[in-house]
């Protein structure tokens, strides 16, 4: 018998290798271990002899691939509640009202509970969720819904206040090296029938980027090529080999380079620190290349988002204003939305901030500041800026002398403010770029005033 006859059968006419890899109960759930500690929610949930409330209703929030459903089926399994599955993109007002209804037929003549699984619940509108809001309330179910998007915006407040909210997390490179390792060995996945050259496995969990789904769809589809190619070399060589995935078989079924990119090492700190060095010398093409290839090695977005905030107020500053705020609003988005959508923010605040004037000024303001402090250079705050609200304060001299700005025309007056010991002391000095230019012209005339 050909290897693609005994092995490769293993890869194709079956059901997806993601789909019967599913755990089982939640000892074999891959990752989510501050959600699975004993005692927790969903701990409580799985188990029939638990005393918690059997009508708690849940709210899974996290990426894709992160266990949403498969924690669903594993509560259903364990606890020995029936399972009903819809989806928030084809089920309506009236497929929740029939599973409602005999989910209460079910309770009333057996005594069975129901577990009502909402995939996408984000999707379903006001009035779809209003839907829901009975059979919750009443413990006709207990509704687990599954969202990618934030509830606090995609989730009417009666649900949200109905439920608990709990937060899944993208799987770590051990959770899913574990779980490769598991799909390979285990009967209901590849039974052994190939092998993982180390190269492909550590491919495999980078280009996975915390999604469990796609490590295993990755998975299937290089041991099919890696089978493929096996059959044509037993059919030359008239014996069976062993069938080893390697990293070019990884490449070929995932149709992608594979970047040589270790998120802990060396790689990581040299990509992240070109992007930022060329957003730093305005090179908006070299800081698309470098944004790329993070994207595609996988590199966490949130990361990334991290970097443009710093890089906006650190590179850029004052002299464009706007690019903070355009670099955090695209953090906010990539939080938001997610990924794959979250390149396109990013990219975004990547150009704004590339293209936008540069300044350093206030990082050397305060990293100036801040010497000077760690120094000792400080001094006694002036008495007129001190305190003066509390008992007592006025005998010691606190606030005598102090000059209400927003009492004069020009809303600035000749006033010490700094202590004596750094009176004159310069740290923040604007550049001529952008913004800057025209608040350098107006810090010479406040300048002025004050010392005056």
């Amino acid at each position: 018998m050909s290897l693609m006859n005994s092995a490769g059968a293993l890869f194709r006419g079956q059901t997806p290798l993601a789909v019967r890899m599913r755990p089982t109960s939640l000892d074999e759930v891959a990752g989510q271990a501050h959600l699975l500690r004993p005692g927790s929610p969903i701990v409580a949930l799985a188990d029939p002899d638990a005393q918690a409330p059997g009508t708690v209703s849940v709210i899974l929030w996290g990426p894709p691939g992160t266990g949403k459903t498969t924690l669903a089926q594993a509560i259903a399994r364990s606890s020995g509640r029936r399972f009903v599955e819809l989806s928030a993109i084809t089920a309506g007002v009236k497929d929740v009202r029939e599973v409602m209804q005999e989910a209460l037929n079910q309770r009333d003549l057996y005594g069975q509970s129901t577990i009502l699984f909402l995939d996408e619940i984000h999707r379903f509108t006001k009035a779809q969720q209003d839907a829901l809001l009975p059979g919750v309330e009443n413990g006709w179910v207990l509704l687990i819904a599954a969202t990618t998007e934030n509830p606090s915006f995609s989730v009417i407040s009666p649900l949200l206040s109905r439920s608990l909210l709990l937060t899944l997390r993208p799987l770590t490179d051990e959770d899913l090296g574990a779980l490769i390792d598991r799909a390979v060995a285990d009967p209901r996945g590849l039974a052994g029938a190939v092998s993982l050259a180390p190269e492909a496995r550590a491919a495999l969990v980078r280009l996975a980027s915390g999604d469990a789904r796609r490590a295993l769809t990755a998975l299937e589809a290089s041991a099919g090529v890696a089978a493929s190619e096996g059959d044509a070399d037993d059919q030359a060589d008239e014996s069976p080999q062993d069938v080893v995935v390697t990293a070019d078989h990884v490449a070929q079924a995932v149709d992608r380079a594979l970047l040589r990119y270790d998120r802990q090492g060396d790689e990581h700190y040299d990509v992240i620190s070109a992007f930022i060095k060329s957003i730093r010398g305005s090179d908006v093409d070299a800081a698309m290349h470098y944004l790329a290839r993070m994207i595609e090695a996988g590199e966490d977005p949130r990361f990334i988002a991290r970097r443009l905030v710093i890089s906006a107020a650190e590179d850029i500053g004052l002299a464009d204003p706007q690019a903070l705020q355009i670099a955090v609003a695209a953090a906010d988005a990539v939080a938001f939305i997610g990924m794959p959508e979250g390149r396109i923010p990013l990219a975004e605040a990547t150009a704004y901030l590339a293209t936008a004037a540069k300044s350093n000024a206030a990082y050397n303001a305060i990293n100036a500041a801040v010497a000077d402090v760690k120094a000792g250079r400080m001094g006694p705050v002036p008495l007129h800026l001190r305190d003066a609200h509390y008992a007592g304060a006025k005998r010691l001299g606190h606030g005598k002398g102090y000059v209400y700005p927003h009492d004069h025309d020009l809303g600035v007056v000749p006033q010490q403010y700094l202590p004596d010991e750094l009176r004159g002391r310069r740290y923040y000095e604007p550049k001529s770029h952008g913004a800057e230019r025209e608040i350098a012209a107006r810090l010479e005339r406040l300048r002025r005033i004050l010392d005056s």
